[in-house]
């Protein structure tokens, strides 16, 4: 087992992704979008699947401080930019072309150019170019983006050392906006779903030293938050949905999320660690983000001439081929020379910032 990682976290992933997909296919697709195929069968469960990206966000935080705890930020902004885009732009291009041949509402180039920056949503790029997501899935990726630029802000001023005291902070901010009820900077500060990330990265610090009343604490304020959150969040989902939702069932998923979460950081669960779950964890990100337009668009232009069965569980055998060969084709062939580039790129552009001090004539 690699003690120097958290194997199972990729097993998490996988798991995670698998009921968004669930989610989508079995539930959202069909009731939000007119989908002409129903799955019965799953119906039902398949709706409390939506909380998967709420355990995405768990996840991030504790792999996110993992990837900063160096204190590099050159390290941080380009480990994150090789993990994210090149997939990225390969699964949002695959879904531009599919959905301009094929489907009904048509993407804009527009809107394919403002996605591929994955900034799409911020405010200074909707005063540029107000687009929509060409995947709904996108929409993650944006509260993800947040919590990076706020890691890299933390790593910018050298802060790092201070991530416990800050993640506190971050913690009574958010709990102060809610209390008070206020709506300005609410993005920024991520009060809807920055629980998840601090818990997290708490996780991360009683993984890497141990436990403490201050981290305890902090996971403990963090998952009742999020249990609020999520609470005042139902009714709104249910509208949406036309659904009920048994308020149970979903508090006790996120208080599960949490107690699996602080079980790998207490590492409790070696037993599940000790076996290679990188598989499963490298095909995560490419099927989260390539599974639900394409999906959408199979299951209207098959069904009912293909049996339910055989298209709604060979839709989904073909997202885990495609994110495989992703992963394979795309991740990994291109990810060293790619963060080769981005290295000598930063370091061309640090040397023309700060120049090299010249050397004291005599």
């Amino acid at each position: 087992m690699n003690k120097s990682r958290a194997n199972e976290i990729d097993l998490l992933r996988f798991l995670a992704a698998i009921a968004v997909v669930l989610f989508h296919y079995a539930f959202r697709g069909y009731v939000a979008h007119s989908s002409p195929m129903p799955y019965p069968l799953l119906e039902s469960i398949a709706k409390y699947g939506r909380y998967g990206v709420e355990l995405f966000f768990l996840i991030s935080g504790f792999v996110i401080l993992m990837t900063a705890s160096g204190g590099s930020l050159k390290h941080f902004v380009i480990s994150r930019i090789v993990r994210l885009y090149p997939a990225f732009w390969v699964c949002c291009t695959l879904t531009f072309l599919i959905l301009l041949l094929f489907a009904n509402g048509k993407p804009t180039f527009v809107q394919y150019l403002s996605n591929m920056t994955m900034l799409s949503s911020f405010s200074f790029m909707q005063k540029l170019a107000p687009v929509t997501h060409i995947d709904g899935a996108y929409w993650s990726l944006v509260v993800e983006m947040y919590f990076y630029m706020l890691v890299a802000i933390v790593l910018l001023l050298r802060q790092i050392h201070r991530a416990e005291i800050l993640l506190t902070g971050w913690l009574l901010v958010i709990i102060f906006f809610e209390l008070a009820r206020l709506d300005r900077m609410r993005d920024i500060l991520m009060v809807d779903y920055g629980a998840y990330f601090i818990g997290g990265a708490m996780m991360f610090r009683i993984w890497s030293e141990g436990w403490s009343p201050l981290r305890m604490g902090v996971i403990l304020g963090s998952w009742a938050l999020s249990l609020y959150e999520v609470w005042i969040a139902l009714p709104k989902f249910e509208a949406v949905t036309g659904t009920v939702m048994n308020r149970g069932i979903v508090l006790a998923l996120i208080t599960a999320f949490f107690i699996v979460m602080v079980l790998v950081a207490l590492k409790k669960t070696s037993w599940i660690g000790r076996r290679n779950w990188m598989l499963l964890g490298s095909l995560t990100y490419p099927l989260y983000l390539i599974h639900q337009a394409i999906g959408y668009l199979i299951f209207q232009r098959f069904y009912p001439a293909v049996n339910a069965h055989l298209l709604f569980w060979g839709t989904i055998a073909i997202m885990i081929g495609v994110a495989y060969l992703i992963n394979v084709y795309i991740e990994q062939r291109f990810a060293t020379p790619f963060k080769q580039q981005l290295n000598n790129r930063w370091n061309a552009l640090s040397s023309f910032i700060v120049p090299a001090a010249r050397p004291r004539a005599d």
